[in-house]
């Protein structure tokens, strides 16, 4: 449907394309795996988990990828440098894809991007993420580590005003690129269900300025809907959570961060669609100049 003028970026990041107009490269979608109470988990400080159950969760999303050619890639999370180490090595001992590393403590995911130059992985670790409270000693470890791909979260306290998410942009941009991330994939930030509009609204209005890849994980905004389960029931949570995350796809996102890898079975199929529809539009030029 949109067409943006500005030229847009596409990366390549181990292999995977990402970036370009809506339609020319399929969405990259991310499920998330090892989050707190992931029933794969046992110990999530020393990183034990059921590697048999983790293997089939990745190749699922890995099959409904073959057929959908949407990229599927995983967003490692871990509460420690001993347990991220673990499922660091768990994944990309599985295949040669992209790997995020996501984590709430800084630590851990310094811990994390070190260990990847250590071992020869940095070209495959997408950073998760640099905001507006990213400290200076992770820059360092940033350029220090050689990490080129990271995500940059457009976080502001001004959650309704897509202009806000821009001007961070603006201003994390420049620092990243001097540390060395020069694939920089933004997010425009959804933390709950009345973020959806102005995170599509800021995807369009980025990407149609400097033509730099966007995303975000709007998955947030239905698990932190307190009550909804109660409303509407399971199959209605689901429902939610499926519109949340086409919602960035029908905006011309370039990648979703769609939440547990467990909810592929829905999120590929869905997507899937928009990008058959899209890409039609892009090839018969039925698309909006913005």
């Amino acid at each position: 449907m949109f067409r943006f003028k500005a030229d847009q970026k596409t990366y390549d990041i181990a292999g995977v394309r990402i970036g370009g107009q809506p339609g020319e490269n399929p969405t990259v979608l991310i499920g998330s795996m090892f989050y707190g109470g992931h029933k794969i988990v046992s110990d999530e400080k020393r990183g034990i988990f059921d590697k048999d159950a983790a293997e089939t969760l990745v190749r699922r999303q890995e099959e409904l990828g073959e057929i959908t050619k949407n990229p599927p890639l995983v967003d490692i999370i871990a509460s420690s440098p001993e347990a991220m180490i673990k499922y660091i090595d768990f994944i990309a001992g599985i295949n040669d894809k992209p790997f995020f590393i996501d984590s709430a403590s800084p630590d851990v995911k310094i811990a994390a991007i070190k260990y990847a130059k250590e071992t020869g992985l940095e070209k495959r670790v997408v950073y998760n993420s640099v905001s507006i409270e990213t400290k200076e000693n992770e820059f360092v470890a940033l350029k220090e580590n050689r990490i080129e791909a990271g995500i940059l979260l457009t976080y502001t306290k001004d959650l309704m005003r897509s202009g806000a998410r821009e001007k961070v942009v603006e201003d994390l941009r420049p620092k990243m690129e001097e540390k060395g991330v020069t694939k920089i994939l933004v997010d425009t930030f959804v933390m709950d269900v009345p973020c959806l509009t102005p995170s599509g609204k800021a995807t369009i209005e980025i990407k149609s300025h400097t033509g730099l890849p966007c995303g975000t994980a709007a998955h947030n905004a239905v698990s932190t809907w307190k009550g909804l389960k109660g409303m509407v029931g399971k199959e209605g949570v689901k429902a939610a959570d499926l519109t949340a995350s086409l919602m960035p796809a029908v905006a011309g996102a370039d990648y979703i961060l769609y939440g547990p890898i467990g909810s592929c079975e829905y999120i590929f199929p869905a997507v899937f669609t928009v990008d058959t529809s899209y890409r039609y539009a892009y090839r018969m030029k039925e698309t909006i100049e913005i």
